[in-house]
């Protein structure tokens, strides 16, 4: 498989839920950058403390949707909600599914796609806290370990990363997706 994908990620972002889907695409055959609206570096968070530095490849202002094949969010409380709040990010965002691009998110990692207005009338899963916010903003949030809706992947706790590997790496493999939207 040779697609790149992007990862868009700050600090605070739950660590294994970059490090997994980073090796399953890689492993897979893809090539992947970490983006963020930070430069040099970002630090994970894992469970319940810092944890390593991971090197950022590129800034957020500096990439365009049209050069990846797909777009990952990982989860963590913080990233999130850093993310949510750029408004850079959020247009890079939005132009993964206005281009029907592949877009995968995991737990919280679902945040930023609330600003980025790209829910409604979409099926997904994420942490469960978040089930209301999913809801009003416009999409049907179920109870699954995986749901994938036109492209768009999504999964609920770090327990569900071997599911949300599969599928991540299978969606990108598949490309675009006419019925994807923003």
């Amino acid at each position: 498989m040779k697609k790149i994908v992007a990862i868009l990620a700050t600090d605070g972002f739950e660590e294994i839920e970059l490090t997994s889907p980073k090796k399953a695409l890689e492993e897979a055959g893809a090539e992947v950058h970490i983006i963020s609206p930070k430069r040099d570096s970002i630090k994970a968070w894992d469970n319940d403390h810092w944890s390593e530095t991971y090197k950022v490849d590129h800034h957020v202002s500096e990439v365009d949707a049209k050069d990846y094949h797909s777009l990952m969010l990982p989860g963590g409380v913080m990233n999130p909600d850093q993310l949510r709040q750029d408004k850079t990010s959020i247009e890079f965002i939005t132009s993964f599914f206005e281009q029907k691009k592949p877009v995968s998110a995991i737990c919280h990692g679902i945040q930023p796609l609330i600003d980025a207005d790209v829910l409604k009338g979409r099926k997904l899963t994420s942490y469960p806290s978040l089930r209301k916010d999913v809801e009003n903003a416009g999409g049907n949030w179920v109870d699954e370990e995986v749901v994938v809706d036109q492209g768009f992947t999504t999964s609920r706790t770090p327990e569900d990363l071997d599911a949300f590997n599969n599928k991540l790496v299978e969606e990108v493999r598949e490309g675009k997706h006419e019925m994807q939207h923003a």
